[in-house]
């Protein structure tokens, strides 16, 4: 039989500090989810613990602050308590200057700027964001959506953060997030739809998933979004890293370090790609390179709108 698969979520239940995750912690609380002690302490509180009928167990951790502005303080113990754990998540919120409001959100760690990409599951993360949907219906509502963002991490904007800490953690983690703004993030019901999620991480549909690398859009592109809610005939598509246009440019991915950079992007991501999916309105030279990391990997590359009418796309 297989081994019973473990996650951690990493929640600030600080109140005098950022939004949703204090509520995501008390619905967490009031739902049941903290039905174990685990005699583990982590920045001070006591990690609670949930076992799901089919014996997988989910860890939610107390932090005072996102982990991700203070990684180096957090690292050692991450590492000592949950370094062989199947997946990880660090609950917050979203915001940004043209960030839409009303928004339920994953996205994949790294820094593509210095080409530093933690590791990545593609499964889990799909089977997260089908939850996410499947919560967000059944709490009616209608007016928020389901979406993934770019490849980015918050910590390599905190202090004494270095991106290169992304990969001493070798758990892949998710940053699933409210957002995008203050009436999104004191919704009980958008927090309410993220918390019970998360215990539907490892709840898989079966599908064969054919992993993607994602160049060039915007941040939340809708078409790589789109992607993610598409199946066709038991198959569907693992979206995770996404490079996004801007991060092509201001991380100078046309100059020779770009495919280096590239490389240990698609290296990141669990079993690999079978496929190249960018933008069509990226720029030639940017093109070339998802043409070079094709050639590397043996792998088809598609424009975006290929990934609308995914029957009789070919895979390695």
């Amino acid at each position: 039989m297989p081994e019973n698969k473990k996650a951690v979520y990493y929640i600030c239940n600080n109140p005098s500090w950022g939004h949703v995750a204090l509520h995501v912690w008390n619905i967490l609380y009031e739902e049941g989810y903290f039905a174990e002690s685990t005699g583990i302490f982590f920045d001070g509180g006591e990690v609670m613990k949930f076992t799901d009928e089919c014996g997988d167990e989910f860890y939610f951790a107390p932090t005072n602050t996102a982990i991700c502005l203070d990684y180096p303080r957090y690292l050692p113990d991450m590492n000592k308590h949950f370094a062989n754990f199947d997946i990880s998540g660090m609950v917050t919120w979203h915001e940004g200057a043209n960030a839409p409001d009303k928004v339920l959100t994953v996205h994949s760690l790294g820094d593509v700027n210095s080409g530093v990409y933690g590791p990545a599951r593609p499964r889990y993360m799909r089977n997260l964001m089908l939850a996410m949907e499947r919560n967000r219906m059944d709490l009616g509502l209608d007016d928020y959506h389901v979406a993934t963002e770019a490849t980015h991490w918050s910590g390599a904007y905190g202090d004494d953060s270095s991106p290169s800490l992304l990969l001493e953690y070798p758990v892949a983690m998710m940053d699933i997030e409210v957002g995008s703004d203050l009436e999104s993030w004191n919704d009980l019901d958008a927090c309410r739809a993220l918390a019970r999620s998360l215990t539907s991480v490892f709840v898989d549909d079966g599908k064969k998933v054919h992993n993607l690398l994602c160049m060039g859009g915007v941040h939340f592109d809708p078409n790589f979004r789109n992607a993610v809610f598409t199946d066709w005939e038991g198959e569907a598509f693992g979206i995770t890293h996404i490079i996004a246009n801007q991060w092509l440019v201001s991380g100078e991915y046309e100059n020779g370090q770009g495919l280096e950079r590239a490389i240990k992007c698609i290296d990141a991501i669990e079993e690999g790609i079978e496929a190249i999916a960018f933008h069509d309105k990226m720029k030639g030279c940017y093109k070339d390179l998802a043409r070079a990391l094709g050639e590397k990997y043996q792998v088809p590359i598609y424009k975006h709108q290929r990934l609308r009418k995914p029957r009789g796309l070919d895979f390695k």
